[in-house]
């Protein structure tokens, strides 16, 4: 009889729930995420993606539900008995201590041999390229450089899951380029098994396998980034996740039409009365032949490589991202094409994605 050898799941959770008396705060949770994979929770302001991470590390104590984490049940199981480390917003590093005290602290805690600890410290700044900064103390490092000392306390316990909650937060924009980029690097590195907690939908976008939209603590979609850019399950996932958002449309679709204002297009079979259009703001282009649309600028922001183009469409305001540069006082009509396949139709009262 073969023995089964495939990876087991890094987290499993089913119809996991938490509630503060009678306020939910997550309802029915149901994630798979495999060995290795990179999972990131994303969403605005309380919608419960600290608190899950907070669950799955035993900070807080779930309602109802179950809890998996390497293919072991582990729903009342203490934190510090569920094979996990933490990277929290804050560095949290002891001031007192040299940075290889500070990642090795854990280590000797657990009495793990001086020579082994010290091995396994070199090991780990030299990954995360802090080997020449061993024997500083925190008041002498960046912002980075300690947010690099806290993810080498984590990754020299080899555990079976590691939660990052929002660690970039703290840093300024060039130093969270830099520092997402060191994140990636380990990942792939290491081939570590991540739960990253973030509202910035550039980070999710960036760093995951897979990401999961959160909203009023329920899970609105999870998929690759490129499924959840490409075809977002609701109107508030295609607002979310984008920058700028995917424009919503009002519209008609009747005689095979797509009715916007006084514009008509072609629209795909199935589909029958008022609709919201999506389309992403790159999907709009200059038309170099018959338009698709034809527009008037309301305003113009010019960024550099491209420029942001905003116009009135079926009584909203609508985003063109635009190559080049355009005069900002410019108010001639433009014509614009659509890229094909590009539209999105999402339902006018629930604003779910319609399958035409």
């Amino acid at each position: 009889m073969a023995l089964d050898t495939a990876p087991r799941p890094a987290l499993v959770t089913r119809g996991l729930a938490k509630s503060y008396g009678a306020v939910e705060v997550l309802r029915s949770i149901d994630i798979e995420m495999a060995a290795g994979e990179f999972l990131v929770l994303v969403g605005p302001s309380g919608c419960g993606k600290s608190t899950l991470l907070n669950c799955i590390a035993g900070l807080e104590e779930i309602t109802s539900g179950t809890l998996m984490i390497g293919g072991r049940d582990v729903t009342q199981e203490p934190p510090k008995d569920r094979d996990i480390a933490m990277v929290f917003q804050s560095y949290a590093l002891y001031p007192t201590m040299s940075v290889a005290e500070n990642i090795g602290f854990g280590m000797k805690i657990r009495k793990v041999p001086k020579a082994e600890m010290d091995a396994k410290i070199r090991e780990v700044a030299t990954l995360l390229q802090i080997d020449h900064l061993l024997d500083r103390n925190p008041s002498q490092l960046s912002g980075g450089q300690r947010q690099r000392v806290a993810m080498g306390r984590a990754l020299v316990r080899d555990p079976k899951l590691f939660l990052f909650d929002e660690p970039l937060s703290n840093l300024d924009a060039k130093l969270r380029v830099e520092m997402r980029a060191e994140i990636k690097r380990l990942h792939k590195t290491t081939g570590a098994s991540i739960v990253y907690v973030t509202h910035d939908q550039i980070e999710a976008m960036t760093l995951a396998s897979r990401i999961v939209v959160l909203k009023g603590g329920d899970v609105q979609q999870i998929g690759t980034p490129q499924q959840i850019y490409d075809s977002p399950a609701n109107t508030f996932v295609a607002d979310f996740m984008g920058s700028p958002p995917m424009n919503i449309i009002p519209a008609l679709v009747e005689d095979g039409q797509l009715r916007i204002d006084d514009m008509a297009l072609p629209a795909p079979p199935g589909l029958a009365g008022p609709v919201q259009l999506g389309i992403r703001p790159e999907h709009l282009s200059f038309a170099t032949g018959p338009a698709d649309l034809q527009v008037v600028p309301t305003m113009i922001e010019n960024t550099g490589a491209e420029c942001y183009v905003n116009f009135a469409l079926g009584g909203v305001t609508v985003t063109a991202r635009l190559p080049g540069r355009m005069d900002e006082d410019n108010t001639d009509s433009l014509g614009l094409t659509i890229a094909p396949g590009a539209l999105r139709f999402f339902d006018m009262e629930t604003g779910q994605r319609l399958d035409p």
